[in-house]
């Protein structure tokens, strides 16, 4: 069967693109030395091939989709929801670990007090502009940010929390 992954960039909501034929078989990964080439072997491929995530109905193949259709993937594999963590664990885990460079017992914190950063500012010139990029990856279990309107209320949600601070 086909799966197309709807564009939802702007205006461009209502074009499909076609990611990747899929079918049971072990496919070939295009992207040879990405982290799903490493950590998606045949043996885990084999048992979580058939598992369709409760929330989104996401696959594996559907969530190595461009690992498999493209050949510049690094890592390669994309959580369309929070059960996308648990269902294919055995992949999503030592993927993580491998690209985050922690290990399997790591714990997660976090503390967002700034007086207590260490991070440093760099020395710039006056001419060169200030840039910031803000790349979140947002898994909240109440908007698995699947449709459209899904994705509206993540956004409203974002706002609402940011325009607070």
């Amino acid at each position: 069967k086909q799966w197309y992954q709807r564009r939802v960039h702007g205006d461009s909501s209502h074009i499909l693109q076609k990611v990747v034929t899929m079918s049971g078989e072990f496919p070939t990964i295009q992207s040879t030395h990405s982290l799903v080439a490493k950590h998606v072997t045949k043996e885990k491929w084999d048992k979580l091939k058939d598992i369709e995530t409760k929330t989104c109905g996401l696959t594996l193949a559907k969530a190595c989709a461009c690992a498999i259709e493209f050949d510049n993937q690094h890592c390669g594999i994309y959580a369309g929801d929070w059960d996308s963590y648990k269902d294919f664990a055995i992949v999503f885990d030592p993927l993580i670990q491998e690209y985050h460079g922690i290990s399997a017992d790591a714990k997660h914190t976090s503390d967002m007090d700034a007086s207590r950063s260490t991070v440093t500012s760099t020395p710039r010139s006056p001419s060169t502009p200030l840039v910031s990029v803000l790349d979140v990856t947002l898994m909240v279990r109440s908007f698995p940010g699947i449709t459209k309107q899904q994705r509206i209320d993540i956004e409203k949600l974002m706002s609402s929390a940011l325009s607070k601070s």
